[in-house]
């Protein structure tokens, strides 16, 4: 099975592309020429001057990122990558490569892709290899062996771990720590990958010197796509979060870091990752929660790698020239599949988002550690817009939230004329997208916020998270559920607060008045 060519797919022509863009900038003039001048409106004017600080800060803010990320495309990664592409001209190569894939009841013809990509890079490197196999099934021991059964004359040995207990982190503990039975070389390589990950092409060659040329080089991670068996607007969505990914991942590697090590691929130093430590961690990785007690890390496997890398002081890059591929068989409930991704990265977000902040921005880098930071405030400043409009409106006039709707789409459609360059195509739908994640995933972290431990993998044969057990179990609920409620209505009243529809003398009134009558 070939790599897949995504650009044959799911793409419409250029012109087609270019036609919906001039139509909604058309239909954005449009509905502004048709709109009546409130500029001096109380509602409108209650709006502007409410949002207006807090949007100066947001669009500053991906700005900031925008300037970084041209920076790193445009000037410290050519460099990085000329001396990178001399380095291999000369006939360097890593002495050793182990590849750990963690595979599920994968589909055959996407296990055999993955076996294929993966021998395909050994065969034109030359560089030895070893590939561990962590099987969760023995439908996938038998698709495996039956393709290796057929390969000939290639420098690889291939090991089969079966997990013995549920779960990916089990599975990827198992693999590591036969890695580490078997040995690994100072200078060896190790690549993480999913069972339905694919290499791309030259994959090595763009990132393996990277390592000998910064010792302290700990991890880096590629570029991504995919090819979506489903509605055409999952792989829209997809395209759109790529397109984002590229963009927030050159911004950070400026800084020598970034965000999270994705768990799709991700190349590590060998010796790193078969450290006692580095494997209890992915095994077992637990958090502490006021509410919830102690509870385990389910998913967020790629959140683990990179907090460990990260308290240790190791450098991290992405890497804008190397690819991988998946592919993505949605099912027959895409909605419900993107509603179960958001929350699952939503709470790997929170659930480490803590602890990286309390390393500090000594440790962390002032950037980066302010870019978790601002992860955490984002919860709420994502929904001042939509929620503030709201208020007005009801407050006021509707014609409030007809404004904040307009702004909504023109803001939106500017951040995706930037985006187009990092999808590489253009994308009509990419504002409507943009806002509708935005909600969603604020809308979520909320919900998640006092509810940290609630975990699913569905892929990963349906596990739960286990932290709600006991006597207790009854009261956490409640406790979360009315936590959710205050934080939720104090952030309605603040906001209601700053645009002016409520004041404070009003309720010290309402409050003496009912102290006077008790």
């Amino acid at each position: 099975m070939a790599i897949p060519q995504l650009t044959a797919q799911h793409h419409r022509s250029a012109w087609l592309q270019l036609y919906e863009l001039v139509l909604l900038m058309a239909a954005i003039v449009a509905v502004v020429l048709m709109l009546p001048n409130r500029m001096w409106d109380v509602a409108d004017t209650a709006l502007i001057l409410s949002l207006g600080p807090l949007a100066t800060w947001r669009y500053g803010w991906w700005f900031t990122h925008f300037v970084r990320a041209t920076i790193y495309g445009r000037l410290v990664f050519p460099r990085l990558k000329k001396r990178r592409d001399a380095l291999w001209a000369t006939g360097w190569r890593p002495p050793f490569v182990h590849f750990m894939v963690t595979t599920f009841k994968e589909r055959p013809e996407i296990t055999e892709a993955v076996l294929e990509s993966i021998f395909s890079e050994i065969r034109a490197t030359g560089v030895p290899a070893r590939v561990f196999f962590a099987t969760g099934h023995h439908s996938d021991e038998q698709v495996i062996e039956k393709y290796c059964s057929n390969v000939r004359d290639l420098p690889v040995e291939l090991i089969m771990v079966r997990q013995t207990q549920p779960g990916k982190r089990i599975a990827m503990g198992l693999a590591l720590r036969a890695m580490s039975r078997y040995g690994v070389g100072p200078n060896d390589l190790t690549i993480f990958m999913d069972g339905d990950s694919i290499l791309g092409e030259r994959l090595l060659e763009r990132c393996a010197p990277l390592f000998a040329l910064n010792p302290k080089l700990g991890a880096v991670t590629t570029d991504e796509f995919a090819t979506v068996n489903g509605p055409d607007w999952m792989q829209d969505w997809h395209e759109m979060r790529f397109a984002q990914r590229r963009l927030a991942m050159q911004s950070h590697s400026l800084s020598h870091k970034v965000l999270t090590l994705t768990g799709r691929l991700s190349i590590f130093r060998a010796p790193i990752v078969v450290e006692n430590s580095f494997i209890r961690t992915i095994e077992d990785d637990q958090l502490n929660h006021w509410l919830w007690g102690r509870f385990r890390f389910l998913s967020g496997d790629d959140k683990s790698t990179w907090f460990c890398l990260l308290e240790r002081g190791w450098e991290m890059l992405y890497v804008p020239d190397a690819a991988s591929y998946t592919i993505e068989n949605i099912g027959d409930r895409p909605f419900q599949r993107v509603q179960q991704n958001l929350m699952r990265w939503s709470g790997n977000t929170l659930r480490n988002g803590a602890r990286a902040l309390a390393l500090g921005p000594r440790r962390c880098g002032f950037f980066i550690w302010w870019c978790v930071f601002d992860q955490r405030i984002s919860i709420w400043t994502s929904l001042c817009g939509p929620v503030m409009a709201l208020v007005v409106s009801f407050a006021t006039s509707f014609k409030a939230l007809v404004a904040y709707l307009v702004w909504v789409l023109f803001t939106r459609t500017v951040i995706s004329i930037v985006l187009f360059f990092y999808s590489g195509r253009i994308y009509a739908v990419f504002p409507f997208m943009l806002f509708a994640n935005q909600i969603t995933a604020s809308a979520l972290k909320v919900y998640l916020l006092f509810r940290v431990s609630k975990q699913r993998w569905l892929n990963r044969g349906d596990q739960r998270s286990k932290a709600a057990v006991g006597r207790l179990v009854g009261f956490q609920h409640a406790m979360a559920a009315f936590l959710t409620m205050l934080y939720v209505g104090m952030f309605v009243f603040l906001l209601s607060l700053r645009a002016g529809i409520t004041n404070l003398d009003g309720w010290f009134s309402a409050w003496a008045g009912w102290l006077a009558m008790r």
